[in-house]
């Protein structure tokens, strides 16, 4: 095994940086074979901003947080989170940083005071400090009616937020999250976008992982498009999609026999050829513009008599910027599990 503890050749992290993944790799043993989760990760995240991994289940994005935060330990590549070496001082990172995982880490048997108390008691935190911070959290995380009740009664936004609030406890600098909204319903993901938007305001760095080309818009200042463990774009979310066609312009016809007159008028106002659905009557094409686009397109088509049964603008998807970036949809198969997983960061 090689572990270096200098920076590979490659582009050069910034001095600035709190987050530092440089020619980062990780393989697991399958029955299939090796199989690289990560292959060569290089990422950094300046202070007091937010870089959002985006990738769909297998890219390694789970990996690259499990790494960073301790949780495992990469095959190669360096490691630092505020000038810490996470592969010769994990237990230093580990004081430092918040982490919540794609699932919440709570005890349904203990109450929401209780499991947050219980984090600052693994943090080492004196009692009476632990129980203050408790109940700071508790407060902030608008839990205050909930918090001794048992975490068996919560619902899974609430659950999702007393697990965010338990990766607060030490007040990190550097926080790390990965999926925090998967399987949360739009309202409890908004309430947990503001909270997210909130600690970045107040001063904290963060490294978030998503599937949601959306959530990466709203919480990001620069986003990383991860595929097979390695970065294949990053810039900001204005630049991702700018690089992809902002939007689609896609409209349905009454009569399919009007697609072909339909499909020469928006590949004219398009930036590409345009995509023709199962059904025969539903064209889209992208755009560099949609609102611009979508008024040519329903001009022209009105003047050529077209009728619609619908028109509109769609933003990019996930699967739009994987079928941009590597000529193919985005895949949906779970990340590899190291065997064991040796450390755990709230220790």
């Amino acid at each position: 095994m090689f572990i270096s503890s200098t920076p590979p050749s490659g582009r050069p992290a910034p001095a600035s940086a709190l987050i530092q993944a440089q020619g980062v790799t990780k393989v697991y043993k399958s029955k299939s074979g090796p199989v690289r989760a990560l292959d060569g990760l290089d990422i950094a995240v300046p202070e007091g901003t937010v870089m959002a991994l985006l990738g769909p289940n297998g890219a390694g994005k789970t990996t690259a947080v499990k790494v960073l935060t301790t949780l495992i330990r990469p095959d190669a590549g360096t490691l630092m989170i505020d000038g810490i070496d996470v592969l010769q001082e994990p237990k230093e990172v580990r004081r430092i940083i918040g982490v919540s995982g794609q699932y919440a880490a709570v005890d349904e048997n203990l109450t929401g005071q209780e499991n947050l108390r219980m984090v600052g008691r693994l943090y080492h935190l004196p009692a009476r400090q632990a129980r203050t911070r408790a109940a700071e959290l508790i407060d902030m995380f608008e839990l205050t009616d909930a918090g001794n009740r048992p975490v068996k009664g919560y619902s899974g936004g609430m659950r999702r937020r007393l697990d965010l609030a338990g990766a607060l406890v030490n007040s990190p600098r550097v926080l790390f999250l990965d999926e925090p909204t998967t399987g949360l319903d739009p309202r409890s993901r908004l309430a947990l976008w503001q909270v997210i938007k909130d600690l970045v305001a107040g001063g904290t760095t963060l490294l978030l992982t998503t599937q949601y080309l959306e959530e990466a818009d709203q919480l990001a200042d620069s986003v990383a498009v991860i595929d097979h463990g390695v970065v294949i774009a990053e810039g900001t979310s204005d630049q991702l999609k700018s690089r992809i066609g902002g939007h689609s312009v896609a409209v349905a016809l009454m009569d399919g026999n009007d697609a072909d007159s339909a499909r020469r008028i928006l590949a004219r106002h398009g930036s590409g050829a345009p995509h023709t659905a199962d059904d025969g009557r539903t064209l889209e094409v992208a755009v560099q513009n949609g609102p611009a686009s979508l008024q040519l397109i329903l001009a022209d088509l009105q003047a050529q008599e077209i009728a619609l049964h619908d028109a509109g603008i769609r933003r990019p998807t996930l699967d739009d910027v994987f079928l941009q970036l590597t000529g193919r949809p985005a895949e949906e198969e779970p990340e590899p599990q190291a065997a064991k997983d040796t450390e755990g960061a709230r220790r």
